[in-house]
């Protein structure tokens, strides 16, 4: 029999983090983990250096818990369970900005920003998105076939649009594109992550440097007058510039792509998303709740909102006792049935706003509300520009992202 340790569950029991994904099912979460969800809402898992962080893949307590302050974001904690070897980070919590603070830290940085991102300003720019997503479909049509989709629509409109929103000269998208890819990537080497983030830290304080000098009508310049009065350090600046570069455009790109992918294979769900979207018929609303669905059912990010315990919890008939790591699962409490009857179904008609795509409590995803937007306008307006749009490929020769913290497709050949 395995001995027992303070976990509560035998030693030879607990898996290893993160499993690996079945190629079979290339929408779904890992078998493995989906194995782990039947034994209840949390449970163990084997971490870098032996360490055994809770996994929470319950819907009821993710929500509880990531509205619980003595849960801490603080990458610098020693019981932070990183989804990279912490000997090889590269550095602390603020080198992602306030997505690795606590409040109150966390709550002055994420004000100066927040305001960018109202559903108010959000919809002032639809249209400016709509007329950027025809022009690249535009461009797609008059191109060569077979296109890969990534590279023609996914990955340029939501760079084009955060590179406006912040100020990024979009004719430098090559380098930030290339340098957030090994940001995000779960397989590069320390040296490569840490060049890339150096990389895009660098150019993002060079050009706060430049808007302290010639402000502009965009975010950076904004930042760049809370440096001027005292309110923000330039480093401070440049860390949340790094953070929304990369946020606003590798996340939205891969669920553009995926959905697309996922939504092919679904012709029936397809049809509703280009009804829902057509100009002087459709349903705005209908298409803001198929947005939803997708983002329930393909929940990009993998590796966890990763969160320690900074005083004894007790959550579903366990102990996180402080000081230990939790990692907090959004896949699968989109797939939790107790919250989503038939949760492996994809239904465009579902009432699916419950789920964890952008996390909830204080450290909810503060660029949900572009990210919806921008899903929202691409979609119906790809099925119904191309209504005979088709995969050039079969699904098993898709190149998937396995070994991306972001999960997607590294490109999407489509003809029609």
């Amino acid at each position: 029999m395995s001995a027992v340790p303070a976990t509560g569950i035998p030693s030879a029991e607990i898996p290893d983090f993160p499993p690996p994904r079945s190629s079979a099912c290339p929408f779904d979460p890992s078998p493995r983990l989906r194995d782990l969800a039947l034994t209840g809402p949390l449970t163990r898992a084997r971490s870098w250096g032996g360490s055994t962080p809770w996994v929470v893949t319950g819907h009821a307590e993710q929500k509880a818990l990531l509205a619980d302050p003595r849960l801490s974001a603080d990458f610098s904690h020693p019981g932070f369970p990183s989804p990279v070897d912490p000997a090889h980070t590269g550095g602390g919590s603020s080198d992602m900005s306030f997505v690795g603070m606590d409040d109150p830290e966390h709550a002055r940085l994420r004000r100066m920003v927040s305001g960018a991102f109202t559903i108010k300003r959000v919809e002032a720019l639809r249209p400016v998105v709509q007329e950027m997503v025809d022009g690249f479909i535009d461009r797609m049509l008059g191109g060569p076939k077979p296109a890969d989709l990534v590279q023609a629509l996914a990955l340029p409109v939501p760079s084009l649009v955060i590179s406006e929103l912040l100020g990024v000269p979009y004719e430098d998208h090559e380098f930030f594109q290339a340098n957030s890819k090994n940001i995000v990537s779960a397989v590069a080497s320390p040296r490569t992550r840490q060049t890339a983030h150096a990389n895009l830290a660098g150019y993002l304080d060079e050009l706060v440097g430049r808007k302290l000098t010639e402000p502009g009508d965009d975010l950076l310049s904004r930042l760049g007058e809370q440096i001027r009065s005292g309110e923000l350090t330039r480093r401070e600046a440049t860390a949340m510039g790094v953070l929304l570069l990369l946020g606003g455009h590798e996340t939205t790109a891969n669920m553009i792509t995926l959905g697309t992918l996922l939504l092919l294979q679904h012709p029936d769900e397809l049809a509703r998303v280009r009804e829902a979207g057509d100009p002087a018929t459709g349903d705005p609303r209908a298409v803001a709740s198929a947005v939803e669905e997708l983002l329930r059912y393909l929940s990009i990010v993998h590796l966890g909102r990763r969160r320690t315990a900074l005083e004894d919890i007790e959550i579903a008939g366990r102990t996180i006792s402080a000081g230990e790591g939790v990692i907090l699962l959004g896949e699968l409490a989109n797939r939790d049935p107790a919250v989503f009857p038939a949760p492996d179904r994809l239904d465009l008609t579902r009432d699916a706003r419950k789920h964890q795509a952008f996390g909830s409590g204080t450290h909810h995803c503060v660029g949900q509300p572009l990210a919806r937007m921008e899903l929202q306008v691409v979609y119906p307006t790809l099925f119904r520009r191309i209504p005979t749009l088709r995969v050039a490929a079969d699904l098993e020769e898709i190149p998937f992202k396995y070994d991306s913290v972001v999960y997607g497709v590294y490109e999407l050949p489509v003809t029609w």
